[in-house]
């Protein structure tokens, strides 16, 4: 493979030392077209990939893919957990406090982890998770039309 092209999810897979499975590469590729997706869709969208498969194996799988760094997990409070294919980034996350539905927002300044604790005790920062609260556009849009 040269490096113009792109690696096809089964050597992503290779890559991090996992085994390929179908429902493993079914998976990577629901979770990487889906938004933000919990894992009953991430199930919806395997089982219509390669049939049957079980809540269980999804999680299963969904753990090593997290561990590998393929998916990151991502947990609103009050929201199920859910799973998306943007990985190594350190982006934000916007969340609709109606709808629920979440949207990545990029570094508000610089690089990662974009953000300057008051008081860092000591720790040496990589990362900072931040969750935007407020209304999508739709549902701001409803709350306004209402009488």
């Amino acid at each position: 493979m040269t490096s113009s092209q792109t690696p096809t999810t089964a050597e992503e897979l290779r890559g991090v030392g996992l085994r390929v499975t179908a429902a493993r590469v079914a998976l990577l590729e629901t979770v990487r077209h889906g938004d933000h997706l919990d894992v009953e869709a991430i199930t919806s969208g395997v089982r219509d990939r390669v049939g049957h498969i079980s809540v269980q194996a999804v999680y299963e799988a969904l753990h090593a893919l997290t561990a590998a760094g393929l998916v990151r997990r991502i947990e609103p409070p009050g929201s199920p957990a859910r799973f998306e294919g943007r990985v190594g980034d350190n982006h934000h996350h916007l969340v609709c406090r109606s709808c629920g539905v979440v949207a990545d927002v990029d570094c508000a300044v610089g690089h990662a982890p974009c953000l300057t604790a008051a008081d860092d005790r000591g720790f040496s920062i990589d990362e900072a998770e931040v969750i935007y609260w407020g209304l999508c556009p739709d549902c701001s849009a409803a709350a306004t039309a209402a009488p």
